[in-house]
């Protein structure tokens, strides 16, 4: 896959796909960053949850690089934290 095709695929799933199914991102790694602070003990924002989401990509890139689920998520998990950084 080029990666236009990665970021175009991104841009659909997070624009329509996961949007459609999880709700606005915002909302969405808000949410999530309350749970996993109640449970580490630590507060976390929801630019945390995207870094965060995206890290958990990238240690599955090393694990099989040549699956593209993996690096069109990490994409997407970098736009929606850039966003909401830049709100």
């Amino acid at each position: 896959m080029t990666r236009s095709k990665i970021l175009s695929t991104a841009r659909s799933y997070i624009t329509r796909d996961r949007q459609a199914d999880h709700g606005d991102a915002e909302d969405n790694f808000s949410r999530i960053a309350g749970y996993w602070s109640l449970h580490t003990g630590t507060t976390l924002t929801s630019t945390d949850v995207a870094v965060m989401m995206a890290l958990l990509k990238v240690a599955r890139i090393k694990q099989n690089p040549q699956h593209v689920d993996n690096w069109v998520d990490g994409a997407g998990y970098f736009a929606c934290g850039g966003e909401i950084a830049n709100k």
